[in-house]
């Protein structure tokens, strides 16, 4: 058991303000591992002024964006040092398989931190535009302090996607971590201050949702930054707009995975764990609906059956797991729920869609695949957030490509064709934040993000900075 008894406000150990504590559950064991306190408002209000205080604090506010830039590499320098630590701290709170979280939320963590260090030096605080006319400087002055809240499935990456950013651009943060990844973000808060991050700069508030609430209403918060539900990011938006607060959101997903009829299908073994279902189908971005040529549909689903089918469920802590558990008993019954509501839809289940006889213990659910899948079905719609594929027929290129926009998110997608030019058009197409030509890997400097449900802002690439920044005009006074 692992008990945190504080917050981290100013650098060090905060005493919380109330007795609440959020319970950290071990997914693949059902069993209880750690507690964290619950913040509340007035601790939520203890971390905001410390981080306006940092924000206008010489220490920080003097830096240069080289010296900002220096912090950063060691904040990479300090993740790298906790490396082990911090991929099994991550897979016994959430039951990520140990191997996605090392290379994902360890390894690409520390090269996040890195590239925003790259990016605070290579963008410049001021640009001058001079025309016959007129002579202006452009500055770029840091929004404030920022609120960031961070989900489960990517409790290190998903922070340094925006805390990168954030830190880069000269502002001060208070993260609020999901519940049940509650125990790593201190160990971030300590590889922050060892990197040397002065006093408020980075602080962490950990609770449920009253503690979330309390961050994105306070007045003293410049900008909200949420990965998370539509639903969630929803709310957040309205208390943001009534503040006329801006939000970087990137929420829920239903992308869709394009096999044109050229298709190599035996390219889909390959990218079950990391397209179709990465982290047993708990990635926003997760291509959920394979939409199949109806002339080739028995072929696909065979395809798609025997790539899911080669899912190695299990200890999350063991290198040859690539499917772990779902992160808690409420998401497995969630699933299930949607796996009963497809089959009294009319799909049939072509694999899974049960519990996994082989293990009694831990939230795990099979694998499941369904054909015979209609777009306008429920579990075609609606993101599930767990191991669960739907194979649609497709008529032509145009019909592949309505069904792929006939949906209320676009977050990512991909299109599997032999031929590169062919996947461009269709991909040029599709109405999607981002998306992949014969496999999708988000790259760190090319934006990332959502259209319709799936959010708004982007995150990562040079365009990062933008949502943490306000710009001033500085007029030089025309020749009279």
């Amino acid at each position: 058991m692992t008990t945190l008894e504080h917050l981290w406000i100013d650098n060090a150990p905060h005493r919380p303000h109330g007795s609440g504590l959020v319970h950290l559950v071990n997914p693949a064991t059902e069993q209880e591992i750690g507690t964290a306190p619950e913040a509340d408002a007035a601790d939520v209000d203890a971390a905001v002024q410390a981080a306006n205080r940092a924000l206008h604090d010489p220490a920080w506010h003097g830096l240069t964006p080289a010296g900002r830039a220096e912090l950063l590499r060691a904040l990479a320098d300090a993740i790298d040092k906790r490396a082990a630590e911090l991929a099994e701290l991550i897979t016994t709170q959430n039951g990520m398989p140990i191997k996605m979280v090392r290379w994902g939320n360890v390894a690409g963590t520390s090269a996040s931190y890195r590239y925003f260090a790259d990016l605070a030096e290579a963008t410049p605080i001021e640009q001058e535009r001079v025309t016959p006319y007129s002579r202006t400087r452009v500055r770029r002055d840091p929004i404030g302090a920022v609120g960031i809240i961070a989900p489960w499935n990517g409790p290190q990456i998903l922070v340094a996607w925006k805390l990168g950013p954030a830190l880069a651009s000269g502002c001060t943060v208070v993260l609020k971590p999901a519940p049940e990844t509650s125990l790593d973000a201190h160990l971030l808060a300590e590889a922050a201050a060892d990197a040397g991050f002065p006093p408020g700069v980075f602080n962490v508030v950990t609770g449920g949702r009253e503690t979330g609430a309390a961050l994105v209403a306070h007045p003293g918060i410049a900008k909200i930054a949420f990965t998370g539900s539509t639903a969630a990011g929803r709310e957040i938006a309205k208390v943001c707009g009534s503040q006329l607060k801006p939000a970087t959101l990137e929420l829920g997903g239903k992308s869709a995975a394009i096999l044109l009829d050229d298709a190599d299908l035996s390219l889909i073994n390959a990218q079950v764990t990391r397209i179709f279902s990465p982290n047993s189908g708990q990635v926003c971005y997760s291509c959920t609906r394979v939409l199949a040529p109806r002339s080739r549909y028995d072929e696909s689903v065979e395809a798609v059956v025997e790539g899911m089918g080669l899912a190695r469920l299990g200890d999350p802590l063991l290198d040859t797991t690539n499917f772990g558990p779902l992160v808690s008993s409420r998401q497995r019954d969630r699933v299930e729920d949607y796996i009963g509501i497809g089959k009294n839809e009319g799909a049939d289940v072509a694999l899974g869609g049960g519990r996994p006889a082989d293990l009694d213990r831990g939230f795990f659910v099979s694998p499941t695949v369904f054909r015979g899948v209609d777009n306008s079905m429920r579990i075609a719609r609606e993101e599930i957030f767990g191991p669960v594929l739907v194979v649609i027929p497709y008529d032509d290129d145009d019909d592949a490509v309505r069904i792929a926009n006939d949906s209320d998110y676009g977050l990512g997608g991909t299109v599997f064709t032999s031929d590169p030019e062919r996947g461009l058009a269709i991909a040029r197409r599709v109405e999607t934040g981002t998306v992949g030509i014969n496999g999708y890997e988000p790259t760190l400097d090319s934006p990332f993000g959502g259209v319709k449900g799936s959010g708004m802002g982007r995150e990562l690439g040079p365009e990062s900075l933008d949502g943490y920044v306000e710009l001033k005009s500085i007029y030089n006074a025309p020749p009279l």
